[in-house]
């Protein structure tokens, strides 16, 4: 009797790398036939997609944006608004880019080291422009900072439960502020930053602050440890007669032009909602903010 061969048992394996970069190959192959056989637009084509790929997660840009009519520049009237009527969507980041992310403060502006403080509106707001004119000495110490004691518009106590939903924010940091007094001079005495300036401070949501401004004023702090001198401006937006700002534009140039960024922060705290006419809080847990 005649004895069968036993099927030789495959020695192929399954190579995921193979079939990925088949389906590579077979996706291209498509993008250069619905190219009309062009190499380069298939390839352009392909790196546009990646690109936009990788910056989904940035922050999305707004508007493009014009300049005061200062003789230092910064944020205009127009643009205020434009600002004060932007809605923050849940899921979306605790903020948006202004103007491409270039500041419209006129860099060749800084002539002396002082801060420009504006007068408090007539609810008592801080809803004007503070701007800081700079430079590497106004880098404060933090251990002389003191406990903060004014109230601005809409401030309440954080919670019992030890939940901290409230800051005081600072429009200029205390942390790039050291020496300037309340009228925004210099004064070689006073090594503290601004504190307890009632010009200088509106309610802010502790997300806002901490976790998200911070990064901008540590922009500015680099830029100054450095040597550079910066024009910093921070500008609290308000909604008509609201007593709690939506949130706060941020902008800042250095004389060199290595420094450059315009942003527009929301404030906003996940979990919360506000209402902004008093700035009460209320849980919320769908709100959530995007890292």
């Amino acid at each position: 009797m005649t004895k069968r061969r036993k099927k030789r048992a495959s020695n192929r394996k399954f190579n995921p790398i193979t079939s990925i970069l088949f389906v590579l190959a077979f996706a291209f192959w498509g993008i250069y036939q619905s190219s009309g056989g062009n190499l380069s637009t298939a390839v352009n084509s392909i790196t546009s997609f990646n690109n936009s790929s990788s910056s989904s997660n940035s922050a999305k840009n707004t508007f493009t944006a014009t300049s005061a009519d200062t003789e230092y520049g910064g944020l205009s009237t127009s643009d205020y608004q434009k600002l004060a009527n932007l809605d923050f969507q849940s899921g979306q980041k605790g903020y948006v880019v202004v103007n491409n992310n270039h500041s419209t403060l006129i860099k060749n502006a800084w002539k002396v080291n002082k801060v420009i403080y504006s007068n408090l509106d007539n609810l008592n707001r801080t809803s004007h422009s503070n701007t800081g004119f700079l430079e590497q000495r106004n880098v404060a110490n933090d251990s002389l900072r003191v406990r903060q004691f004014v109230n601005p518009t809409a401030w309440h106590s954080n919670r019992s439960s030890g939940e901290q939903i409230y800051n005081r924010g600072h429009l200029i940091a205390y942390s790039v502020s050291a020496g300037i007094d309340q009228n925004g001079n210099y004064e070689p005495n006073n090594q503290s930053g601004d504190q307890n300036n009632p010009k200088n401070l509106f309610t802010q949501t502790a997300y806002s602050n901490q976790k998200v401004q911070t990064i901008f004023e540590g922009k500015v702090r680099q830029a100054l440890r450095q040597g550079k001198k910066v024009i910093y401006q921070a500008t609290p937006i308000f909604r008509n007669n609201e007593l709690m700002a939506r949130g706060i534009n941020l902008q800042a140039v250095s004389t060199d032009g290595m420094l450059d960024f315009n942003v527009y922060i929301f404030n906003v705290q996940p979990g919360f909602q506000f209402n902004y006419q008093n700035g009460r809080a209320s849980k919320d847990n769908s709100l959530q903010v995007a890292n």
